[in-house]
């Protein structure tokens, strides 16, 4: 029988949902409210693998995006402006006044999406953003499915219509701790990138794509996370370059490991990863199980396509046009080491 039950109550009334899909070693718990996924345990771990929250409470006031899927634009658009066929759009910015983040305000992340279909090893939401949605034109129609494929593996599929055209470049945000301890600084990781896209002060990409080499953004060599260069720690948020285009089927983008014998493995259609090691992660809340979550306490790998990209054109167009259809997969193995 399929777990289904209701998680909380937003302010209007209107329930907000989980459900439990498994298969082989592996279960996640999904939530209605950003299509979040909740908790994520594998058979013989006595710890979640993923940061998240044990009430409504903590996802609405208190969680950095914790296992949300963000959009209609995942990460940063400068100035929170871009033209699309000669028509300048303004959206609703919401971080420092000065960028939109992860679809504005009111993204996807924050939004309450209907379950569609449920299995005991899926479950399919959708989402409707209406015309004029944070400044975005055209009304998007948005899926996402999750499926536990055994033995041990997440599978995340989105896709998005619309009727006319816009931009749409969805993300998959969960915070992954492998150990359940107070960090991930001595997680080892891999990332598939030869070359990112540097940042101005605000984190929203000059337009270069430079190659990794020589710099601390080169982790093609599996090595802890913590790095330092000149007697300090090297901290990660920033887009690293697996491709220069999506592709039709999941490539390898990043492997992370933990010290008690457990593995992720990303592999995702989509060109870039944002890389993010919860530096400033720092929740009042209690979190799963009642743990505290503080600096480092997660790590992030958010395929998508490049942040800014309309305000780019030589980086992957995230435009979306009518009779289109916006694609992403993106698979999330466990293993053990």
């Amino acid at each position: 029988m399929t777990d289904r039950r209701v998680f909380g109550r937003l302010p209007d009334g209107s329930a907000v949902e989980e459900v439990t899909i498994a298969a082989g070693d592996l279960s996640a718990r999904i939530i209605t409210v950003g299509a979040i996924v909740r908790d994520v345990r594998l058979a013989g771990a006595d710890h979640p693998l993923v940061l998240g929250f044990d009430d409504l409470d903590g996802y609405m006031h208190h969680s950095p995006y914790f296992g949300a899927v963000v959009g209609r634009f995942a990460n940063r658009i400068g100035h929170g402006r871009f033209a699309l066929d000669g028509k300048d759009y303004q959206l609703a910015v919401n971080e420092r006044d000065r960028t939109q983040l992860h679809g504005g305000p009111d993204g996807f992340g924050r939004r309450n999406w209907r379950i569609v279909d449920l299995g005991a090893d899926s479950v399919t939401l959708a989402l409707t953003s209406p015309d004029g949605d944070q400044g975005y034109p055209g009304t998007l129609e948005a899926t996402c499915r999750y499926t536990i494929e055994a033995p041990s593996t997440l599978r995340f599929d989105a896709e998005a219509t619309s009727d006319a055209p816009t931009l749409v470049n969805l993300a998959q945000h969960s915070y992954f701790n492998l150990d359940g301890s107070p960090d991930i600084l001595d997680h080892r990781v891999r990332i598939d990138a030869d070359a990112y896209t540097p940042t101005d002060e605000y984190l929203v990409p000059t337009g270069e794509i430079r190659a990794v080499d020589g710099t601390g953004f080169d982790r093609r060599t599996l090595a802890p996370i913590r790095l330092m260069q000149d007697g300090k720690r090297f901290a990660y948020d920033i887009n690293l370059v697996v491709a220069r285009e999506k592709a039709a089927e999941p490539r390898h983008q990043a492997r992370l490991e933990g010290q008690r014998g457990i593995a992720l493995d990303v592999w995702s259609t989509e060109p870039g990863v944002q890389f993010y090691d919860g530096a400033y992660v720092k929740v009042a809340a209690p979190g799963l199980d009642g743990r505290r979550y503080g600096t480092n306490a997660g790590c992030c790998f958010e395929p998508q396509l490049f942040p800014d990209a309309p305000n780019h054109p030589e980086f992957p167009s995230a435009v979306l046009r009518p009779g289109e259809t916006y694609r992403q997969t993106t698979r999330f193995a466990f293993s053990r080491t």
